[in-house]
């Protein structure tokens, strides 16, 4: 998917669309997410730190992101997918890998385009956004194409052009090369893939190790024969909150590591999972990260058992000097949960000493870990769906000073009007996202 986030926000709200919109986290150490193809123009990119955007692009609109709608435009868009094969490997939301013989959808090169256009057209047809396809012979190489099909495109790289099209390319077009590979490389004065090629397997293993060196110089040669894996199995469940201000109160630290296993746990029921260890993630103010681990009896879908076996980790961590960063997270994951009797009772003791408000943070779930603490106070989140008694639906443009500034607007209509409002105001309320368009027989049509 083209841009994915913003794209959706574009088409979401008729004012931002042929704008520049920059979707992350909007607290001081946000990172962006992701930018549109108009904010990109000025040098913004994803995993940029949010306050360089801002220099950058001080005019865009900057929003936080709303993952389930754009988990829901993604349910679509794999639905469109598995119409084609069995064998789809979601890589993100965004993202997938798609074996089209298996499916029997293509056999040759001519076939695996009209697959491909196709594909384009019904993406658009069902969530009115844009989706560019690579076709390939190989994982790798399907991956390469659609970045070069970008945006709103389609590439085929057919059999017996793979060398030449890999050899002018960085090194760092390979997969498993990033920032640090590429730098090795570029010191021992390898900087394209057909430099790999030359200076040969030997060379590539003793500047990198056996099996990266190995498989590198595979790549290189346009050989990747990795299959597409249909389920990829979770190894783990886990949740983290970056702070906007390192928090150096103990007891405020236990707060929210028990709000975090809470979290986890309810992720954790809805995969339908449970899990034996328990793992306490720190970071700390000078940036250095320790993770603890706990492992129980039997696997356990507990919360009070995950809170307490996260606040036992948490003993032994010395937070002097502040935390930037907590995570919890469950490993060693099964299908099926062994009662603790124990545990529920604790549980049943500690339910009504609980002070979190559920309702506050099961919101929060969509919001990212720099929003989530300051969610209570900062009411309106920037992007997020409100409506109002008078007014209709619409859109959270900012707030702060006790008031909220609304646009309204829907998918369907022109650019609406704005309005400022009290932030308590009785007649305004959150909302859930409109959909995009409206789906009317075997395929949908734009509202």
């Amino acid at each position: 998917m083209d841009a994915f986030y913003a794209s959706a926000e574009q088409a979401s709200k008729p004012s931002l669309r042929g704008k520049a919109v920059v979707v992350g986290g909007l607290g001081p150490r946000g990172v962006v997410a992701t930018a549109s193809y108009e904010a990109r123009v000025f040098g913004v990119h994803s995993a940029m730190p949010m306050g360089q955007a801002r220099r950058l692009a001080p005019n865009a609109a900057y929003l936080v992101p709303r993952f389930g709608f754009y988990k829901a435009i993604s349910e679509q868009v794999m639905g469109l997918l598995r119409e084609l094969s069995p064998l789809v490997e979601p890589l993100s939301l965004d993202e997938a890998f798609v074996d089209l013989e298996a499916g029997g959808a293509a056999w040759d090169d001519a076939s695996a385009r009209l697959v491909g256009a196709r594909l384009r057209g019904d993406i658009r047809a069902v969530t009115g956004l844009t989706g560019s396809v690579g076709l390939a012979a190989s994982k790798m190489l399907a991956k390469i194409a659609s970045e070069q099909a970008k945006p709103d495109g389609l590439v085929v790289i057919e059999p017996g052009t793979e060398r030449a099209l890999l050899g002018p390319l960085s090194v760092r077009t390979l997969p498993g090369v990033g920032p640090a590979t590429g730098d090795h490389l570029r010191r021992a004065g390898i900087h394209t893939v057909d430099e790999i090629v030359e200076a040969g397997e030997d060379e590539l293993v003793r500047l990198l190790g056996k099996a990266h060196g190995h498989g590198l110089y595979a790549m290189a040669l346009a050989r990747d024969e990795r299959a597409v894996v249909a389920e990829r199995e979770a190894k783990s469940v886990s949740v983290e909150d970056t702070y906007d201000v390192d928090i150096h109160d103990r007891v405020r630290v236990g707060l929210e590591v028990q709000r975090l296993a809470d979290r986890c746990v309810r992720r954790l029921r809805g995969a339908g999972l449970s899990g034996r260890t328990i793992v306490l993630k720190v970071r700390r103010y000078d940036f250095s990260t320790l993770t603890r681990s706990e492992t129980l009896r039997g696997p356990t879908d507990d919360p009070a058992v995950v809170r307490e076996a996260a606040l036992r980790l948490l003993e032994g961590v010395d937070s002097t000097g502040g935390v930037r960063l907590l995570g919890v997270g469950v490993t060693g994951l099964a299908d099926f949960t062994q009662e603790d009797l124990f545990a529920q009772a604790a549980e049943a003791a500690g339910a009504a000493g609980e002070g979190v408000d559920h309702a506050v943070e099961q919101a929060a779930d969509d919001v990212p870990a720099e929003e989530r603490d300051v969610l209570v106070e900062r009411r309106w989140v920037a992007g997020h769906d409100v409506r109002h008694a008078q007014y209709g639906h619409g859109w959270v443009q900012g707030s702060g000073l006790g008031r909220v500034t609304v646009r309204f607007e829907t998918p369907d209509s022109e650019p609406g009007r704005v309005r400022t409002f009290l932030v308590d105001d009785p007649a305004l309320e959150s909302a859930d996202p409109l959909p995009l368009v409206e789906v009317t027989g075997a395929r949908p049509h734009r509202l």
